[in-house]
């Protein structure tokens, strides 16, 4: 895979599709800077819409699923998807993936909502919490020049269909309960769609050294509060 072959299928994907995306506040877009993106989550063409509007080919958190099912193991990893680990590895396996990652010059993208909008499927303007396995990477990884960039992705016009019984990716993740059910897996399709650039947050070395005992916590919870607060607040100003 050549570093920029996501950000071109990326691109060919979206023109395929006719989708149209107007971004907003490109001037927050850090340069010469470690960058994982924190965003929203509800389609499919998220880490697409991401890496066109950044311009920048992204390496994207996906779930473990993806991973497993023959042919689209194959096309999420064209797209610079990497798969989450079994639930017994997953978190050690993911900060140590992430930071090698992030040294090698690499963009990251996650979704801290996880599976949950994609299955029970939020509005445009909903979000539901986040979990904080990108705090804890922001937190412990020792790269130099590290920024987390949220972005909220606001839907204006989109199709939704209902695909797969969902207990068909169950056979493949178990560990998934929310795959444990027998309706189908709602898929969006934008059609038109705004990408609004938060404001970046720099991890100085500062907060990393107290990444331990009762500031672990504080300082996860305010990072995460933090992404969370941001994407919602450009997710309401980006939908009309």
């Amino acid at each position: 895979m050549s570093d920029q072959q996501p950000l071109n299928l990326s691109r060919g994907f979206l023109q395929a599709l006719g989708t149209k995306l107007f971004v907003y506040y490109e001037n927050r877009i850090p340069e010469k800077a470690a960058v994982v993106v924190v965003s929203n989550h509800r389609s499919f063409m998220d880490p697409m819409m991401l890496m066109v509007g950044l311009h920048h080919p992204l390496r994207t958190v996906c779930h473990h699923y993806m991973g497993e099912v023959p042919v689209l193991r194959e096309a999420v990893e064209m797209l610079g998807c990497f798969p989450l680990e079994n639930s017994s590895q997953r978190g050690t396996a993911f900060l140590r993936r992430s930071i090698t990652l992030l040294q090698q010059n690499s963009w990251l993208a996650m979704f801290p909502e996880g599976a949950d909008p994609m299955v029970d499927l939020t509005a445009p303007t909903e979000m539901k919490p986040f979990q904080e396995g990108f705090a804890h990477l922001l937190l412990r990884a020792k790269v130099p020049n590290l920024v987390v960039l949220p972005i909220a992705i606001a839907s204006e016009e989109e199709q939704v269909t209902q695909t797969i019984p969902l207990k068909l990716l169950y056979w493949f993740d178990p560990s998934e309960t929310l795959f444990n059910q027998w309706s189908l897996h709602p898929m969006v399709v934008y059609q038109r769609a705004n990408l609004l650039i938060g404001r970046p947050y720099w991890i100085t070395p500062k907060l990393q050294d107290h990444y331990r005992g009762k500031q672990t916590i504080e300082g996860v919870s305010h990072l995460t509060d933090y992404c969370q607060k941001e994407i919602k607040h450009l997710l309401q100003a980006g939908c009309y």
